[in-house]
């Protein structure tokens, strides 16, 4: 079974998960993300995906643009999209 199928988020509305910017309501908006994905039995899964896949944008697995940004630095990874993508 797809993990996202088990995602705690699959029933909130997916604008919480993706707020404009990183301050100010942003920042509620940021925890607000993180609280159900606190409560996600996938969330390892999905924050792995959002890694592989070069999600930049939104909250994934619990973690916020920045942090993500952060991990990925320290894990020594660039994302490079598929051939495919880059015409």
């Amino acid at each position: 079974m797809d993990w996202r199928h088990q995602a705690a988020c699959r029933d909130e509305d997916p604008e919480l998960f993706f707020p404009i910017g990183n301050t100010g309501p942003a920042l509620i908006q940021i925890e607000r993300a993180k609280a159900v994905c606190r409560r996600c039995e996938v969330s390892v899964e999905c924050l792995e995906w959002s890694i592989e896949t070069g999600q930049e944008s939104g909250v994934w697995g619990g973690l916020s643009e920045d942090e993500r940004a952060a991990l990925r630095r320290r894990r020594g990874i660039r994302y490079r999209p598929p051939v495919d993508q880059l015409a």
